[in-house]
């Protein structure tokens, strides 16, 4: 029998031979999703996306570039009476911008769009695959939102290897409100440890051949048992939840809406949580032009 993969993590010093991508290699169609005009109301324009290039200020100084949703009647800097909080959404080992299925894409698109909305930002990495620049890359963009805009408290989600960032920054920074991945592995998680009471949300498909299913159970073990924790597992499933693209979507909003002291209600739930702004069969394309399914990243 095979032994169950658990990491996409990649050790040594930065690639010589690859530099960092800018905001000017991603294709204009990775800004909004393809129905992002299904959100829009008399009530309320189209939320703002915006390109960034974000500096990071570490051993390897550089920049790291993103996509950032904000709402349009969003007010900067964040008054004291506002939720202060928002979303960053950090891929897998090969970097991009659109996460599993083009999840991130849609779901950035509804955070800004929500009542109280929450802006979420799609953040790609210098140099994908290793935690210790990925995690610096995040730390970058925490620092940006909340010296830009007043934003303090943070929801980070990670897909597959982005499990790495996602809990090594949650764990050691208070500024991180709630923690979520979508096929996590486990190698460099041992953040999530120190993670509880805040809220935490793991979601697998039972037949990712990628990274184990195991993984997410296993990071459920490490969380504990003194915080709120959920396991959703996805029969048949693959790595990038292809077949459940838009229930993990909603769990995601959900999650992340209540970890900023919100709850989507019955209008937003119809105007909003259930729009579809991807269409399955767009979901591979997009994951492509996003940078996201760059090796050793795959769809099962």
């Amino acid at each position: 029998m095979a032994t169950a993969k658990t990491s996409l993590s990649v050790d040594g010093p930065k690639p010589s031979n690859a530099p960092p991508r800018t905001i000017n290699d991603f294709d204009g169609d990775v800004s909004r999703p393809p129905h992002a005009s299904r959100l829009l109301s008399r009530e309320k324009s189209q939320a703002e996306v915006e390109k960034l290039t974000i500096q990071v200020e570490d051993a390897a100084d550089g920049f790291v570039p993103g996509f950032l949703h904000m709402p349009p009647d969003f007010t900067s800097p964040a008054p004291e009476t506002h939720h202060r909080t928002a979303a960053i959404l950090l891929s897998g080992a090969g970097g991009g911008v659109v996460g599993p299925s083009s999840i991130y894409l849609s779901l950035g698109a509804k955070l800004a769009a929500l009542g109280s909305g929450i802006p979420a930002l799609r953040l790609d990495y210098r140099y994908p695959a290793r935690n210790r620049y990925c995690v610096a890359d995040a730390r970058a963009a925490m620092g940006f939102l909340q010296d830009l805009y007043g934003l303090d408290r943070f929801v980070l989600v990670g897909w597959s290897f982005g499990g790495a960032p996602v809990f090594t920054v949650g764990g050691s920074d208070q500024r991180v409100v709630g923690c979520a991945t979508v096929a996590s592995q486990t190698a460099e998680t041992d953040g999530i440890r120190h993670l509880a009471p805040r809220p935490l949300l793991l979601l697998h498909g039972t037949s990712d051949t990628t990274l184990s299913p195991s993984c997410s159970e296993r990071l459920y073990s490490m969380y504990g048992g003194s915080g709120s924790r959920r396991l959703e597992l996805f029969d048949g499933d693959n790595h990038a939840l292809s077949k459940n693209a838009r229930k993990a979507e909603t769990m995601l909003l959900d999650f992340i809406a209540g970890c900023a002291g919100l709850r989507v209600d019955d209008e937003e739930k119809k105007d909003i949580a259930d729009r579809e702004l991807v269409e399955d069969g767009e979901r591979m394309e997009l994951m492509k032009k996003g940078g996201d399914l760059r090796p050793p990243e795959r769809v099962e």
